[in-house]
């Protein structure tokens, strides 16, 4: 594996990796169709990882080198709790530098060049805001 120290996990516990690797295993069919548009650096020569472990998070997608998170999100987001325990999350992640994009399952599905439009714009200009 290549070494970025910590600052890849931001100190991420090894339950965490345990339960990716279950999740790169059973992901949606969402995810599955961003995973094949975003692997082997096919955005813009971006390297993405999927179901990556970050701080006490598991990030669908996240691109190290842009600070970028991609989360693709089903119905269960779309009720109250839940979309306030992404709001913090996605606070938590930017407060670390990390900028994170959302995407209903229904919008990869019904309009991925418009999601990947999305994903190109973001890696293009780094320093655009959540």
């Amino acid at each position: 594996m290549e070494n970025y120290g910590d600052e890849l996990f931001k100190g991420a516990n090894s339950k965490l990796f345990e339960f990716s690797k279950i999740l790169r295993k059973t992901q949606t069919d969402a995810e599955e169709i961003v995973w094949q548009s975003l692997r082997n650096r096919k955005i813009l020569g971006f390297k993405f990882r999927r179901q990556h472990p970050l701080d006490k998070y598991i990030a669908d997608f996240y691109c190290y080198e842009a600070k970028l998170i991609i989360e693709i999100d089903g119905g269960v987001h779309n009720q109250n709790e839940n979309q306030e325990y992404d709001k913090n999350r996605s606070y938590e992640l930017e407060e670390m530098g990390i900028r994170v994009i959302r995407f209903t399952n229904e919008l990869v599905k019904g309009n991925l060049d418009n999601v990947l439009n999305t994903i190109k714009e973001h890696l293009q200009n780094k320093n655009l805001t959540p």
